[in-house]
């Protein structure tokens, strides 16, 4: 046991001091490997451009015009190096991915059967067939990705659920959260049989275990942003690093459709379009009806009496929007930070939320609550909130910020206590009310 320790110790330092020589790890491929000796090739197109149009060929000779000699004999001819029918160059995108919400990544589809992800300031990925080969020249900021891509530490939570939805959860191997972090329960069970490994989380990666399970691809979130070294030493170990966007997407059905991409990376596109295209037809009933009036808050107390809230422009204040509702407090994206949350002191949400029709607490942080002297524990001043008063007060699952492909489901919960005066406890996915 003592000696493996050693012997994959030792592959960790040599494998360091590779990449500090400018060398990758064996068998990994990336854009910068890739790249030919010679003019650097222009890059492909980014996210939201089209592609540029192929270099025009240079005219024959005119009528009247006299042919440019050949070399005379005796003289030294110059060699110029044949463009090869492999290079980047000589790729054409043949469509792109329609989207109908997410605007964070794109994806390009070239005639040679490989794909293009385009992540918004978070790089490019050329998705290469099992059988194909990376075109020659590809621009350095261009990852290959071979498929089957297999063997994923997945830190960004998530994304699982959208693994799940493409039965795809056997291509992630290592967890950046342990078995109890987890509230799917495919995850969790996962972790606990061993068919999946906590392999530390984004700041601090068991390295040793990512590279003895032959790590193919590192999916991060946001959060690696606060610890670039991280990444920095996962792709010298020649692991790519996808960073993970999706909370960056103000539209929830964005969020959703980021199936799409991760349908790219593992081979099952048709069917990442089928599962999106069954949420849409579940969601159009809601989608099509007119607004309801009735005003929505949405908040949770921190540990020190703050009230945290969404911002207007949130995902969130857009779901009570698309079931039909109005979202309160109103116009608090006025701060200018990316933050999508903010705190307000219990007077100022007062003012703003007393009035509000419709409670929904969120459990995520606080955690689930049971009853509604719970809530009222939290703060006497919200007795008088008219949805007390009137009782209508709900509280989210935990597991709602896990489970991306349920969105579409907490915008029917939303619908319902809109909509229905008793809603059937048993139909609602996502929330339960508090008496």
């Amino acid at each position: 046991m003592r000696t493996g320790k050693i012997i994959t110790t030792t592959m960790i330092i040599c494998l360091l001091m590779a990449a500090a020589c400018g060398c990758a790890a064996p068998g990994r491929e990336t854009g910068a490997q890739q790249q030919t000796a010679g003019p650097q090739q222009a890059a492909g197109p980014q996210l939201g451009q089209q592609p540029a149009t192929r270099p025009q060929q240079a005219a024959g000779p005119q009528p009247g015009q006299q042919q440019a000699a050949g070399p005379q004999p005796g003289s030294q001819q110059t060699a110029h190096p044949q463009p090869s029918k492999d290079s980047w160059d000589d790729r054409e995108v043949i469509r792109s991915m329609e989207l109908l919400y997410a605007d964070q990544f794109s994806v390009d589809y070239y005639d040679d059967g490989c794909a293009m992800i385009s992540i918004r300031d978070s790089g490019r990925f050329l998705v290469v067939p099992e059988q194909g080969t990376p075109p020659e020249g590809l621009p350095e900021d261009v990852t290959v990705l071979r498929q089957p891509v297999k063997n994923i530490y997945l830190v960004a939570t998530s994304a699982m659920d959208l693994f799940k939805s493409l039965d795809a959860m056997d291509r992630i191997t290592l967890s950046g959260t342990d078995a109890q972090g987890w509230y799917i329960e495919e995850a969790r069970q996962a972790l606990e049989d061993g068919g999946m490994f906590y392999a530390g989380k984004y700041n601090a990666p068991d390295y040793e275990l990512i590279l003895s399970k032959s790590c193919g691809l590192a999916i991060e979130s946001t959060m690696i942003s606060h610890s670039p070294e991280v990444k920095e030493q996962l792709e010298q170990l020649g692991i790519p690093v996808l960073v993970e966007r999706s909370s960056y997407e103000s539209h929830p059905l964005g969020r959703m459709e980021w199936l799409k991409l991760y349908g790219v990376l593992t081979g099952r596109e048709e069917q990442a379009e089928a599962c999106f295209r069954k949420q849409m037809e579940s969601l159009k009933p809601v989608l099509d009806q007119d607004a309801t009036g009735k005003t929505v808050a949405f908040f949770y107390i921190s540990s020190n009496g703050y009230v945290n809230v969404r911002k207007s422009g949130d995902y969130v204040a857009k779901m009570i929007e698309l079931a039909g509702g109005t979202y309160v407090p109103e116009d608090l994206d006025r701060n200018g930070n990316a933050l999508s949350t903010m705190n307000m002191q219990m007077e100022a949400f007062y003012a703003a939320a007393k009035e509000a029709d419709y409670i929904i607490y969120n459990s995520t942080i606080d955690g689930e609550l049971e009853s509604l002297a719970q809530l009222l524990d939290k703060s006497s001043l919200l007795a008088d909130f008219k949805a007390v008063k009137e009782g209508n007060v709900w509280c989210t699952e935990k597991s709602l910020f896990q489970e991306t492909m349920g969105l579409g489901n907490m915008i029917l919960d939303i619908h319902r206590i809109l909509t229905e005066e008793a809603p059937d406890q048993e139909e609602m996915a996502y929330m339960h009310r508090l008496r």
